[in-house]
């Protein structure tokens, strides 16, 4: 059951500052066709994944409550795979055929990238 509490307390606290961020990143691109705020949650999301792995298997400082708690809890209400769905499905019922490609693209590239380059750093930290 305390497993069950740390993963739910980091999904909390992941979900409020995706909440925040695409606050955030509506205001400064002014509310416009692109939805910056999950592309940019999504990103950042997969760069920390692959930094706190590696510095979890290069350093050993992951205890297992901290894993559930960062990667599991934190980092998966902060990521959003459902969000990324709807507004491409959005983009696509409202004839935006290059925005959606643009989405896809963009998510896929920039996360496996994001991803590649923490997982890299967190090695050599």
């Amino acid at each position: 059951m305390i497993k069950a509490l740390i993963v739910g307390v980091g999904g909390f606290c992941g979900a409020t500052l995706r909440y925040l961020i695409g606050l955030l990143a509506h205001r400064l691109s002014g509310g416009h066709w692109f939805p910056h705020g999950t592309l940019t949650v999504n990103v950042v999301g997969c760069f920390l994944i692959g930094l706190i792995v590696a510095l979890g298997e290069s350093k050993g400082f992951l205890s297992h409550n901290l894993h559930l708690f960062l990667v599991i809890g934190l980092l998966g209400g902060f990521t959003t795979f459902s969000s990324f769905g709807h507004e491409t499905a959005v983009l696509f019922r409202n004839a935006q055929t290059g925005a959606v490609f643009l989405n896809v693209f963009l998510h896929f590239f920039l996360c496996f990238i994001a991803v590649f380059i923490g997982h890299e750093l967190g090695k050599v930290l």
